[in-house]
This record gives C-alpha cells, sequence and structure tokens, in this order.
C-alpha cells in the first residue's frame, strides 16, 4: 500500500511525514523521533480515532493526504537534544579482542579438548560452570597460604577451576584443561587410572568426578555475605540440603521392648533417583531413595535386625543436584553395568512433597503464590496478544469487543441509570478502554507479587542460598552414552542464560535454546532435544540434572 504524506505539529514547527498504513504505532512513533528527538515514550499524538499505541495498526485511523496532526512531549535530559554521540567509540566484532569477542552477547561459549577417555571431566565441567554465582566466587578465591606449604599452588584444584574457567571465558576456541586435569589426578587417584583394553588412562564415571569435585570446593571455597561476617562455604551456602530422618526397627520384638526411633539431621550435596522396575519418572526415583532398608544391631534385641531409615527434606538448596543411579557392579562382566530403562524428568521441579511438615509449611503458601502470579501474567500478555492479532487494538473486554465479559470491561461509573419520559429506566453501558483495563490488570499483578513477598517466612528468607518456593527450573544435563561406564561417552547440555539489558541492566526472557557441549564441538539447541534424554537404550540419557531455585517475581516486577 502506497505511503500517505501528512504533516506533524510539534512545539511551533511543522514536519512532512509519510505514513506508511502497513505498519504500526511504534514505527510512527520513531519517524518522529528521528524528526523531533522526542524519545517514542515521551510523544503524546494527539489525533481523531484512538488512542496510539505501539501496536496500533495505522490503517485504524485512515489518513487523508495532508492531514494535520500534533505531537505533544520534549525530549529526555532536561529538554536537551537526546540524539548525542556515544560516550564510547563503537568497536565493531573484527576489532574485538578474542577475549573481547568471548564475552559478547551471544558468543558462543568454550569447549573442552578431549585428552583421552576425559569427556567425563569436561561435562562435568561445562555444567558445573552454568553456576553464574560459583564463577563469582570463583574469582574472589586466594590460595590460604601455610607454613611449610601443605599444597603446591598448582595442585590446588579449587584454584586450578579458577584459572580454567576464567581462560574460557575469554576464547571461543576449545581449551585444553591440562593442568586442571593433572590437579584433578594427583588429588584422587583414581583418575589417572590406567586403560586395560589399550594405551592412555580410562574412562570414568562422570557422577564420581562431579561429587569429588564439589567436595574439594566445599573444603576450600568460602563466601562472605557482608564484611565483617563470617565466612561460610559455598557449596553448603548454595549446593548443599539437609535431611531430617528417622530410624525404625521393623520387627515388632523390638517395639515391644520399648526401642524408640532415632531422628537425626544430615547434609546431602545430591538427590538420589533410585531406578528400579516401577520408575518411569524422576519423581518415583527420589521417592524410592528416601526410603532405605538396613541390617543393623538393635542393643535390645541383642542381635542384627531389619530397620527402614525414612528422610525428608528439611532444607532445599537454591542449586539441587539430581543423580540418576544408573550404574551397578555386574559380577559376572565384573564391570560397572547401566541400567537402561527410560525415566523421564521435568524442565520445572516440584520438591515440596518430599520436604518434612515444618519446610512444607513454609513453601506451600510461597508456592502457589507463584502459580497464581504467573497464571496472571500469562492470561495479561495473552489478552495484549489477541488484541494485536485483531488489529483493532481490542479484546473481549474492550470498547467495541464483545459483551459476554462485562465483569472486567464495564466501567462503574458511581452514576444512577436515568429515566425516560415515561418512566421507563433506561439501559446504557460503559466500557473501558485499553489502557484502563491494562492499568488494572498491572495494578492487581503488582499487588500479588507484593503479598507473595509477604509471604516469604523470615527465617527462610534470612537464608539467602535456599529455595524459597520449593520450585526448580532445570538448567544442567549430563549424558552418558553406551552400556557401561568404563566405556561409552558423556555430554553436557547447559541452558542458555538470559541477555542483560544494556539500558536497565535486567536480563530479557530467555529464548529457551540450550548449549549442547561435546568437548571441544559446542553447537545450539532447542528444549525439544532434552526430551530425548530420559533413557531406554544406549543411547544419550540423562546421569545428572542441575536444578536451579526459580527466581521469584520482585515487588517491581523484575526477577530475583
Amino acid at each position: 500500500m502506497a505511503t500517505i504524506p501528512i504533516v506533524v505539529k510539534h512545539q511551533g514547527t511543522k514536519y512532512d511525514v509519510e505514513v506508511d498504513p502497513d505498519s504500526t504505532g511504534e514505527v510512527f512513533k520513531f519517524q518522529l523521533y528521528s524528526l523531533t528527538g522526542v524519545e517514542p515514550e515521551r510523544q503524546k499524538i494527539v489525533i481523531k480515532g484512538g488512542q496510539l499505541k505501539n501496536d496500533t495498526p495505522m490503517t485504524k485511523f485512515d489518513f487523508k493526504p495532508g492531514q494535520s496532526i500534533m505531537m505533544l512531549g520534549t525530549p529526555g535530559k532536561d529538554g536537551k537534544e537526546a540524539l548525542v554521540r556515544p560516550k564510547e567509540q563503537v568497536k565493531f566484532v573484527e576489532d574485538m579482542t578474542e577475549a573481547e569477542a568471548a564475552q559478547q552477547e551471544g558468543a558462543i561459549p568454550a569447549g573442552l579438548t578431549n585428552l583421552g577417555n576425559t569427556c567425563y571431566l569436561n561435562s562435568t565441567l561445562q555444567a558445573l560452570r552454568a553456576i553464574p554465582e560459583l564463577q563469582a566466587a570463583l574469582v574472589k578465591y586466594e590460595p590460604q597460604e601455610s607454613t611449610p606449604p601443605s599444597l603446591l599452588p598448582q595442585l590446588d584444584l579449587t584454584k586450578q577451576l579458577r584459572d580454567l574457567y576464567r581462560y574460557m571465558s575469554e576464547t571461543q576456541n576449545a581449551f585444553t584443561p591440562h593442568t586442571f586435569l593433572a590437579a584433578l589426578r594427583t588429588a584422587f587417584p583414581q583418575f589417572a587410572e590406567r586403560s586395560r583394553t589399550g594405551p592412555g588412562f580410562a574412562q570414568q564415571d562422570a557422577e564420581e568426578a562431579w561429587s569429588q569435585i564439589v567436595t574439594q570446593l566445599r573444603q576450600k571455597l568460602r563466601v562472605t555475605e557482608a564484611p565483617g561476617s563470617a565466612a561460610e562455604s559455598f557449596i553448603d551456602k548454595y549446593m548443599a540440603g539437609e535431611f531430617a530422618s528417622e530410624l525404625e526397627c521393623d520387627e515388632p520384638a523390638a517395639k515391644e521392648a520399648g526401642e524408640q526411633p532415632v531422628t537425626s539431621k544430615e547434609a546431602f550435596l545430591k538427590i538420589n533417583c533410585h531406578i528400579d522396575a516401577n520408575t518411569n519418572h524422576l519423581r518415583d526415583g527420589i521417592a524410592n531413595g528416601l526410603s532405605e532398608k538396613l541390617e543393623k544391631r538393635s542393643e535390645l534385641l541383642d542381635r542384627d535386625a531389619a530397620y527402614t531409615k525414612t528422610s525428608k527434606i528439611s532444607r532445599l538448596p537454591k542449586y539441587l543436584t539430581v543423580h540418576f543411579v544408573r550404574f551397578f557392579w555386574k559380577r559376572e562382566t565384573q564391570k560397572k553395568a547401566k541400567i537402561m530403562r527410560k525415566v523421564t524428568f521435568p524442565h520445572e521441579l516440584d520438591m515440596v512433597e518430599f520436604c518434612d511438615e515444618k519446610l512444607k509449611a513454609m513453601l506451600v503458601p510461597v508456592r502457589d503464590k507463584v502459580r497464581e502470579v504467573r497464571k496472571d501474567e500469562e492470561d495479561i500478555e495473552r489478552a495484549r496478544k489477541r488484541r494485536k492479532r485483531n488489529g483493532a487494538g481490542e479484546d473481549a473486554g474492550d470498547a467495541a469487543g464483545s459483551k459476554g465479559n462485562k465483569k472486567d470491561s464495564k466501567k462503574d461509573d458511581g452514576k444512577k441509570p436515568s429515566t425516560s419520559a415515561d418512566g421507563d429506566v433506561e439501559m446504557t453501558e460503559t466500557y473501558k478502554t485499553d489502557a484502563e483495563i491494562d492499568a488494572e490488570r498491572d495494578a492487581a499483578l503488582l499487588a500479588a507479587k507484593k503479598e507473595l513477598h509477604a509471604l516469604i517466612d523470615p527465617e527462610l528468607a534470612k537464608d539467602d542460598g535456599a529455595n524459597l518456593s520449593g520450585l526448580y527450573e532445570l538448567r544442567g544435563v549430563v549424558t552418558h552414552q553406551g552400556a557401561s561406564a568404563d566405556s561409552g561417552h558423556y555430554t553436557a547440555y547447559v541452558k542458555k542464560a538470559a541477555p542483560v539489558d544494556a539500558k536497565t541492566g535486567k536480563r530479557k526472557e530467555e529464548d529457551g535454546k540450550w548449549w549442547w557441549f561435546n568437548d571441544d564441538k559446542v553447537s545450539e539447541v532447542t528444549s525439544d532435544k532434552i526430551e530425548t534424554l530420559a533413557g531406554g537404550g544406549e543411547s544419550h540419557s540423562a546421569l545428572i540434572l542441575l536444578y536451579r531455585a526459580i527466581p521469584l517475581p520482585s515487588a517491581d516486577g523484575t526477577l530475583e
């Protein structure tokens, strides 16, 4: 469709503007921005036919050639010219150093070179790197000096992890982790085992590497909340949960003799998903792992007896590690075999049902309110998209929309119905505008978010390394391909982090894509690929899941 020439008046100046009927109000506002210097959000367009919004189609106003309209508004920065020269010179990617290019938004992260059956380590390191708080804590880490030195600096695993992640952040090429691997094999000689079937080193279990690295970090890496406060273990704060367990004898004779259940508290660094013939979903495997049968000596019976240990979670960490117990020792072959059973797992995990009553009472109100806020946000977004699709800025609750949604759209102006000359009441209805409906919905949503934060238990709120809702989102997956822990191949999937808005400093919405780390090869995949990692054969199946507590919406609408 041909453009229509119109005249826009602003502060005594007339501007000739070509309006594209196929465009939207947002495009038109940017046209005026280029002419007047008034930012789109500061413009008020006086136009017959309705309010000009970003998503309003320009066809709505039926412009005539030569028609005049008026624009109100002044540029920001106290009326100074909004279009100013950038303070910093623009630098193109071609002119950047390798380190600068690697840190740009959307840059492909570095892979890791396989040094001979070291895919188990590469996948573990890539998944752990998905924890931004860990990277931030490592940057500040300095080895503790001792006299005489108890550990050479090059053998300090935490220092080597710090340096490794720094090097990886400065390149998009594959990095070779020689020094870290040497430190790992020195600290844990099992990873230096030679292959029995050929030259080089043997394949190892990624879960064992994960556990040993996390254990070392637990001992070495400490963080401080505020100046003057006591330092605490990073792992204990962000990755360690707590079980409240009860051990009870199964034999009636022990109960009759007066033996009481024994309760205890113990920390955990991972949740095991035990797989049996009835395990189809992650939830089933977690439930299996929280009930354990064992045999121990009963003092009252003066002999060994059967006991059941039942555990409930009394603290949920911000980052939860879930381990699929797929490997077991097979006597016939004298090696670890793999359970091939398909076990599905969710992108969002609800752990509330596995918590003890005290923690559950704290989490349930917050969890339920989070879901309510999410539904409200989805409803609002759906209504706005519907209006945009309709093209006239109207939905079921707008002035020209369906009258079946009068609950939201009907306006109560406080006036009584008027009467006609014959005494009958005249039936009139007034509907709210889009802007009024949006404002009411946004206000209600903001109030719900404030209510959400008021529901957080003060005791739980003090623990900033804990999960406040019981809900987790999947951030990383370590997979294994093959039939045995002594062979096969490991890879890692890490969800792409949301980019940061350069103007506001806040994170934008994520695109739902993932990075797939296959040693030195790094590629982008969609979330559909994650659905295929449930197992069911020798193809890639999830071995380790890394979940992060969902960020709660703050009272101003951003994510915390």
